[in-house]
This record gives structure tokens, C-alpha cells and sequence, in this order.
């Protein structure tokens, strides 16, 4: 999997993980790290499916309908190149924001389904249920930070309701913020994630 690392200006600071939407790359979400936090050390991963030319990190089906046994395969393996990374560019994996769009949010969702409170935090933008055969593990210690959107045509406001519904009754506090603008990734959403982030990490 293709990736870039940078090192930030303070090592204590949180390592910003960065998963981009369906045909993103690594590069997309570099602008939104900075702004959040520009001290922070940034690990911004490229999605190693193509689906007629555009990237993801998983297969689906059709849109908005996964293909479940890909994503918790690549979920795992995913979770080993992080640990992997960890160690060649040594940071430290305990200490771990997630900031995913779209098909990033997901996979980002499916690692906190999977494995529970892996990453100190979490932006999902506009993100689906990942899975609904997994019971969500403790994330008493995951603040959630989810954007949404009223009209999302992709993601329906129900999914979002129920996703921040699952992360609740796993005890995680979840900040959503709403606007209504469909699917996109929008500046006012960018400036709510980094008043939540700054109150949790700064």
C-alpha cells in the first residue's frame, strides 16, 4: 500500500491517520491534517482497490452496499500495516487520531468495530454502519467525531443516526455535526471536526 509520512514538529502530539474517499488518493486529505493540527506527524494511506479506476479500501457490491468478507480481510490487514509502519517509521500506534472521508470513514469505522478503541480518536466524514454482524467492543476512551449530512444521497440520515447510535451504546461520546450539502466535504464541516479536536486533544 502506498503511503506518506510526515514527521510533525511535536511527537506528543497525536499521529494523524488519513483514509481518502472512492477515488482519492493519499494526497486528499493532507490540507485537512494541517489545519487540524499542524505540529502533528501525518500517515496518509492510498487505497489498494480499484474499482474502474478509483481507489478504495474495500470492495463493495454496488454503491452503498459493502462486500462484507473483503472489508474485514483488508480491515485486518490494514491494522497490520499500521503496526507495521509503527515500527520502520517509529511512531507510536497507541497514540492515533483517525481522520477518514466516505469509503476511509468506513474502513476507519470497521477497525473500531474489529478491534475497539485502538486509535485515541476519531473524524469520520460522512460514514456508513461498516458492519452489522459485529458487536461494537468498549470505546469509553474514543471520542467520535461524525460529520453528516441531511440530504446525503450516499449516506441516507438514518444510517447516520444509527452509526452514532452503535458508538454511543459502546460508550464512546459522540460529537455530529449536520449540514446540507449531500456527500461532500465541506469547510464548515472541516472547521467543526477541528473545534472537537482541539477540545479533546489540544
Amino acid at each position: 500500500m502506498e503511503y506518506i509520512y510526515k514527521e510533525g514538529k511535536d511527537k506528543n502530539r497525536p499521529l494523524l491517520l488519513l483514509l481518502h474517499g472512492t477515488g482519492g488518493s493519499e494526497q486528499d486529505l493532507l490540507s485537512v491534517a494541517s489545519y487540524i493540527d499542524d505540529q502533528a506527524s501525518v500517515l496518509s494511506l492510498r487505497g489498494d482497490v480499484n474499482e474502474n479506476g478509483m481507489l478504495r479500501f474495500f470492495k463493495r457490491l454496488q454503491e452503498g452496499i459493502f462486500d462484507e468478507v473483503d472489508l474485514v480481510e483488508r480491515t485486518h490487514k490494514l491494522y497490520d500495516f499500521i503496526e507495521e509502519l509503527s515500527n520502520k517509521d517509529d511512531f507510536n500506534k497507541d497514540n492515533i487520531v483517525a481522520i477518514g472521508y466516505s469509503n476511509g470513514a468506513n474502513m476507519i469505522g470497521s477497525l473500531l468495530f474489529h478491534y475497539g478503541d485502538i486509535f485515541k480518536g476519531a473524524i469520520l466524514y460522512h460514514p456508513m454502519v461498516p458492519l452489522r454482524s459485529i458487536k461494537l467492543k468498549d470505546l469509553s476512551k474514543t471520542p467520535i467525531f461524525i460529520g453528516a449530512g441531511n440530504n446525503d444521497p450516499i449516506c441516507s440520515k438514518d444510517e447516520s443516526i444509527e452509526l452514532e447510535s452503535l458508538l454511543k451504546d459502546a460508550q464512546s461520546t459522540v460529537t455530529t455535526h449536520w449540514e446540507n450539502n449531500g456527500h461532500m466535504l465541506t469547510k464548515t464541516e472541516i472547521e467543526s471536526s477541528k473545534l472537537w479536536y482541539d477540545q479533546y486533544f489540544k
